[in-house]
Protein backbone atom coordinates (compact mmCIF):
# COMPACT_ATOMS: atom_id res chain seq x y z
CA UNK A 1 0.00 0.00 0.00
CA UNK A 2 1.35 3.54 -0.55
CA UNK A 3 0.97 6.23 1.40
CA UNK A 4 1.08 10.19 0.59
CA UNK A 5 2.59 12.57 2.46
CA UNK A 6 2.13 16.72 1.67
CA UNK A 7 4.61 18.48 1.75
CA UNK A 8 2.99 22.00 0.87
CA UNK A 9 1.52 24.87 2.50
CA UNK A 10 -1.89 26.26 1.16
CA UNK A 11 -2.31 29.09 -0.80
CA UNK A 12 -4.09 31.78 1.53
CA UNK A 13 -4.12 35.05 3.00
CA UNK A 14 -1.60 35.11 5.86
CA UNK A 15 0.81 36.72 7.76
CA UNK A 16 3.43 34.40 6.32
CA UNK A 17 3.22 35.57 2.87
CA UNK A 18 5.47 38.93 2.04
CA UNK A 19 2.80 39.87 -0.57
CA UNK A 20 -0.88 39.85 -0.75
CA UNK A 21 -3.46 36.86 -1.56
CA UNK A 22 -6.43 37.99 -2.72
CA UNK A 23 -9.48 35.50 -3.19
CA UNK A 24 -12.75 36.86 -4.91
CA UNK A 25 -15.53 34.15 -5.28
CA UNK A 26 -17.75 33.98 -7.18
CA UNK A 27 -20.47 32.00 -5.52
CA UNK A 28 -23.33 29.53 -6.50
CA UNK A 29 -26.08 32.18 -6.75
CA UNK A 30 -23.92 34.61 -8.92
CA UNK A 31 -22.65 31.98 -11.11
CA UNK A 32 -25.72 31.82 -12.15
CA UNK A 33 -26.57 35.23 -12.43
CA UNK A 34 -23.77 35.97 -14.47
CA UNK A 35 -25.06 33.70 -17.19
CA UNK A 36 -28.18 35.32 -17.21
CA UNK A 37 -30.02 32.75 -15.60
CA UNK A 38 -30.90 32.55 -11.89
CA UNK A 39 -30.43 29.74 -9.49
CA UNK A 40 -33.75 28.27 -9.44
CA UNK A 41 -32.65 27.24 -13.76
CA UNK A 42 -29.78 24.84 -12.00
CA UNK A 43 -30.58 21.50 -10.63
CA UNK A 44 -30.52 21.78 -6.54
CA UNK A 45 -31.41 25.44 -7.03
CA UNK A 46 -27.39 26.18 -7.31
CA UNK A 47 -25.30 27.21 -10.05
CA UNK A 48 -21.38 26.47 -10.55
CA UNK A 49 -19.21 28.60 -8.34
CA UNK A 50 -15.74 30.26 -9.33
CA UNK A 51 -12.82 32.34 -7.94
CA UNK A 52 -10.75 34.85 -9.35
CA UNK A 53 -7.31 34.76 -7.57
CA UNK A 54 -4.80 37.29 -7.35
CA UNK A 55 -0.78 36.60 -6.06
CA UNK A 56 2.57 35.77 -7.28
CA UNK A 57 4.18 32.52 -8.44
CA UNK A 58 6.02 32.89 -5.25
CA UNK A 59 2.91 32.29 -3.34
CA UNK A 60 2.36 29.31 -1.64
CA UNK A 61 4.52 26.23 -2.07
CA UNK A 62 6.33 26.82 -5.33
CA UNK A 63 9.22 26.08 -7.65
CA UNK A 64 12.15 28.64 -8.83
CA UNK A 65 13.08 28.17 -12.55
CA UNK A 66 16.64 29.01 -13.27
CA UNK A 67 14.75 32.17 -15.16
CA UNK A 68 14.73 33.29 -11.51
CA UNK A 69 18.18 33.68 -10.78
CA UNK A 70 19.02 35.74 -13.92
CA UNK A 71 18.77 35.62 -17.45
CA UNK A 72 21.12 33.37 -18.30
CA UNK A 73 22.82 30.00 -16.93
CA UNK A 74 26.37 29.67 -18.02
CA UNK A 75 26.26 30.79 -21.70
CA UNK A 76 22.70 29.24 -22.19
CA UNK A 77 18.93 31.24 -21.58
CA UNK A 78 17.99 30.09 -18.35
CA UNK A 79 14.90 28.08 -18.45
CA UNK A 80 11.52 29.64 -17.72
CA UNK A 81 9.35 27.32 -15.49
CA UNK A 82 7.24 25.79 -18.31
CA UNK A 83 10.62 24.51 -19.58
CA UNK A 84 11.66 22.70 -16.75
CA UNK A 85 12.54 18.89 -17.49
CA UNK A 86 9.42 17.14 -15.88
CA UNK A 87 12.31 14.27 -15.04
CA UNK A 88 13.82 17.04 -12.74
CA UNK A 89 10.26 16.83 -10.56
CA UNK A 90 10.32 13.16 -9.82
CA UNK A 91 12.66 11.05 -7.95
CA UNK A 92 14.11 9.98 -4.98
CA UNK A 93 13.48 12.11 -1.95
CA UNK A 94 16.59 12.61 1.01
CA UNK A 95 15.70 14.80 4.17
CA UNK A 96 18.44 16.67 6.00
CA UNK A 97 18.04 17.81 9.37
CA UNK A 98 19.13 21.29 9.65
CA UNK A 99 16.65 22.08 12.91
CA UNK A 100 19.58 22.87 15.42
CA UNK A 101 20.93 25.49 13.13
CA UNK A 102 19.95 28.87 14.26
CA UNK A 103 17.73 31.20 12.45
CA UNK A 104 19.53 33.94 10.62
CA UNK A 105 22.45 31.74 10.05
CA UNK A 106 23.77 29.13 6.96
CA UNK A 107 23.92 25.85 6.68
CA UNK A 108 27.25 25.26 5.08
CA UNK A 109 29.16 22.42 2.94
CA UNK A 110 30.74 21.53 5.81
CA UNK A 111 27.06 20.77 7.65
CA UNK A 112 25.86 19.17 4.54
CA UNK A 113 28.55 16.47 4.54
CA UNK A 114 28.23 15.58 8.22
CA UNK A 115 24.68 15.23 7.87
CA UNK A 116 24.97 13.08 4.69
CA UNK A 117 26.95 10.71 6.76
CA UNK A 118 24.62 10.70 9.82
CA UNK A 119 22.21 9.14 7.51
CA UNK A 120 24.35 7.29 5.27
CA UNK A 121 24.08 8.30 2.09
CA UNK A 122 25.88 9.74 -0.91
CA UNK A 123 24.11 12.53 -3.18
CA UNK A 124 23.57 11.77 -6.81
CA UNK A 125 22.23 12.57 -9.89
CA UNK A 126 17.90 13.09 -9.36
CA UNK A 127 18.04 12.89 -5.73
CA UNK A 128 15.28 15.82 -4.35
CA UNK A 129 16.88 17.06 -1.23
CA UNK A 130 14.93 18.38 1.41
CA UNK A 131 16.25 20.55 3.86
CA UNK A 132 14.35 20.46 7.30
CA UNK A 133 14.60 23.36 9.32
CA UNK A 134 11.35 23.45 11.40
CA UNK A 135 10.57 26.66 9.89
CA UNK A 136 7.53 25.83 8.61
CA UNK A 137 6.20 25.39 12.82
CA UNK A 138 5.49 29.09 12.21
CA UNK A 139 3.68 29.66 9.21
CA UNK A 140 0.76 31.86 9.54
CA UNK A 141 2.63 34.13 12.02
CA UNK A 142 4.52 37.19 10.68
CA UNK A 143 7.90 35.19 11.90
CA UNK A 144 8.19 32.74 8.96
CA UNK A 145 9.37 35.71 6.92
CA UNK A 146 12.13 36.39 9.27
CA UNK A 147 13.17 33.38 11.54
CA UNK A 148 14.87 30.47 9.45
CA UNK A 149 18.53 29.26 8.39
CA UNK A 150 18.98 29.28 4.46
CA UNK A 151 21.33 27.68 2.36
CA UNK A 152 24.85 29.10 1.41
CA UNK A 153 25.91 29.51 -2.01
CA UNK A 154 28.47 27.05 -1.43
CA UNK A 155 26.29 24.58 -0.14
CA UNK A 156 23.89 25.14 -3.56
CA UNK A 157 27.31 24.28 -5.42
CA UNK A 158 27.96 21.15 -3.47
CA UNK A 159 24.65 19.64 -4.15
CA UNK A 160 24.28 21.13 -7.77
CA UNK A 161 27.81 19.72 -8.53
CA UNK A 162 26.47 15.96 -7.46
CA UNK A 163 23.92 16.44 -9.70
CA UNK A 164 21.01 17.80 -7.45
CA UNK A 165 18.79 18.99 -9.50
CA UNK A 166 15.56 20.27 -6.73
CA UNK A 167 16.14 21.61 -3.60
CA UNK A 168 13.64 22.60 -1.26
CA UNK A 169 13.40 23.96 2.25
CA UNK A 170 10.48 24.42 4.70
CA UNK A 171 10.85 27.93 5.36
CA UNK A 172 10.28 31.01 3.22
CA UNK A 173 12.89 31.42 1.00
CA UNK A 174 16.41 28.84 0.33
CA UNK A 175 18.82 31.46 1.32
CA UNK A 176 18.89 33.24 4.25
CA UNK A 177 16.38 35.48 5.59
CA UNK A 178 16.22 38.97 3.86
CA UNK A 179 17.32 41.44 6.62
CA UNK A 180 20.52 39.25 8.00
CA UNK A 181 21.66 39.45 3.88
CA UNK A 182 20.94 43.50 3.71
CA UNK A 183 22.53 44.11 6.97
CA UNK A 184 25.54 42.14 6.21
CA UNK A 185 25.86 43.51 2.96
CA UNK A 186 25.54 46.76 4.65
CA UNK A 187 28.29 46.46 6.94
CA UNK A 188 30.32 44.73 4.52
CA UNK A 189 29.75 46.21 1.01
CA UNK A 190 30.66 42.80 -0.06
CA UNK A 191 27.70 41.82 -3.21
CA UNK A 192 28.12 38.06 -2.91
CA UNK A 193 25.81 37.96 0.36
CA UNK A 194 23.08 39.09 -1.28
CA UNK A 195 21.05 35.76 -2.39
CA UNK A 196 23.83 33.49 -2.72
CA UNK A 197 22.23 30.59 -3.03
CA UNK A 198 19.70 31.61 -5.86
CA UNK A 199 22.80 33.50 -7.92
CA UNK A 200 24.18 29.94 -7.85
CA UNK A 201 21.95 29.02 -10.08
CA UNK A 202 23.42 31.37 -12.69
CA UNK A 203 26.19 28.70 -13.23
CA UNK A 204 24.42 25.41 -11.97
CA UNK A 205 21.09 24.71 -13.10
CA UNK A 206 18.75 23.81 -10.53
CA UNK A 207 15.51 24.35 -9.04
CA UNK A 208 14.22 25.43 -5.61
CA UNK A 209 11.34 24.29 -3.65
CA UNK A 210 10.50 27.35 -1.03
CA UNK A 211 7.95 27.35 1.50
CA UNK A 212 7.57 23.33 2.00
CA UNK A 213 5.50 21.64 4.97
CA UNK A 214 5.18 18.38 7.04
CA UNK A 215 9.01 16.84 7.05
CA UNK A 216 8.73 15.42 10.20
CA UNK A 217 5.94 13.43 8.40
CA UNK A 218 8.04 11.99 6.51
CA UNK A 219 9.35 8.03 7.24
CA UNK A 220 12.79 8.83 7.61
CA UNK A 221 15.83 10.59 5.45
CA UNK A 222 15.20 8.29 2.46
CA UNK A 223 12.99 5.55 1.43
CA UNK A 224 10.48 7.40 -0.88
CA UNK A 225 9.80 9.35 -3.70
CA UNK A 226 8.99 13.29 -4.16
CA UNK A 227 6.91 14.43 -6.99
CA UNK A 228 7.00 18.31 -7.54
CA UNK A 229 5.45 19.14 -10.78
CA UNK A 230 5.02 23.11 -11.17
CA UNK A 231 2.09 24.89 -13.43
CA UNK A 232 3.90 25.70 -16.28
CA UNK A 233 3.37 29.71 -16.07
CA UNK A 234 4.81 30.84 -19.58
CA UNK A 235 7.76 32.68 -19.70
CA UNK A 236 7.82 32.83 -15.70
CA UNK A 237 10.63 32.38 -13.38
CA UNK A 238 8.38 30.28 -10.57
CA UNK A 239 5.12 28.20 -10.85
CA UNK A 240 2.96 26.96 -8.02
CA UNK A 241 3.68 23.43 -6.87
CA UNK A 242 1.98 20.84 -4.79
CA UNK A 243 4.85 18.50 -3.03
CA UNK A 244 4.26 15.06 -2.34
CA UNK A 245 5.91 12.33 -1.04
CA UNK A 246 4.79 8.70 -2.40
CA UNK A 247 5.75 6.23 1.03
CA UNK A 248 5.40 2.77 1.29
CA UNK A 249 3.07 2.36 3.85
Amino acid sequence: MTRLVDLSVPTEQTDSEATPVKIDLLDHVAGATVLGLSPEDFPGGMAISNETVTLTTHTGTHMDAPLHYGPLTGDAPARSIDQVPLEWCYGPGVRLDFRDVPPGQGITVTMLEEEFSRIGHVPVAGDIVLLWTGADALWGSSDYLTTFAGLTGEGTVFLAEHGVKVIGIDAWGLDRPIPHMIEDYRRTGDRSVLWPAHVAGRTHPYLQLEKLAHLGDLPGPTGYTVACFPVPVTGAGAGWTRVVAICDA
